[in-house]
């Protein structure tokens, strides 16, 4: 399976959401920076969340988005799937031929699917509430012991 630019940057900005969720809206351009990612870009893959229910938006100088339900009901699945459609695409290797007399690996289509399912299955389970609780348990393994 690839997840393409967009499903990647769809899921950092939502990710950077639900770590400011408590904030109200943050500007596109925050989160841009913040991620890196360049801002045309991020517009379009926002404005495809936001058609897909996932985020509430407001226009002008203290506009931005913020998400539109808790991070614990998002799951990585659903959110890649608005922006990528379908996680079928794990994509075997090529065949240059169906396979010869006494082929010991013989067809692999069979495996191919249990690993696209398990790769559902995790994005599924993932919500943004786990991701955000992965970055806060990072983040705290860098802080000093000691604060001055």
């Amino acid at each position: 399976m690839r997840i393409s630019a967009k499903g990647e940057y769809a899921i950092k900005a939502m990710l950077d959401l639900a770590l400011s969720d408590s904030e109200g809206l943050r500007p596109i351009q925050e989160i841009a920076s913040r991620q890196d990612i360049p801002q045309r870009y991020l517009e379009q893959v926002l404005l495809q969340l936001k058609r897909s229910g996932f985020l509430v938006s407001r226009r002008g100088s203290s506009g931005g988005y913020r998400l539109s339900r808790p991070p614990d009901q998002i799951t990585v699945g659903s959110v890649l799937r608005a922006v990528e459609g379908s996680l079928a695409g794990i994509e075997p290797p090529r065949r240059t031929g169906r396979g010869r007399p006494g082929d010991q690996a013989g067809d692999l289509s069979e495996l191919w699917q249990e690993v696209a399912e398990a790769v559902s299955s995790v994005v599924d389970r993932t919500t943004l509430a786990d991701l955000k609780r992965r970055a806060a348990e990072r983040q705290g393994a860098r802080r000093p012991m000691y604060h001055i």
